[in-house]
């Protein structure tokens, strides 16, 4: 079963983008504090997409509580400056 549950507060501005198909998406960063671990938080990068991407950038902003839950995805693509393979 690929699914998380993160809860933590926003730490960038969420801009909402269209793609070339005209499908909404907007890309935030959430900065997620780790249990059992004192002053130690990651910060973990989100996409949302469609309806969900409208939803979020109409109703967050930066610094506000957010929880979120779905699947986990990473996407590989090749760095044009150097030609080598990146991951997201």
């Amino acid at each position: 079963m690929n699914t998380g549950a993160y809860s933590g507060y926003i730490a960038n501005d969420i801009e909402l983008k269209q793609t070339p198909n005209g499908v909404s998406v907007c890309r935030f960063r959430v900065a997620v504090r780790r249990p059992n671990k004192k002053d130690t938080t990651d910060f973990i990068d989100f996409v949302a997409w469609r309806q969900k991407a409208e939803f979020v950038s109409r109703y967050f902003r930066k610094g506000q509580w957010i929880e979120i839950s779905g699947c986990l995805t990473t996407y590989k693509w090749e760095d044009k400056a150097t030609g080598k393979p990146r991951y997201g």
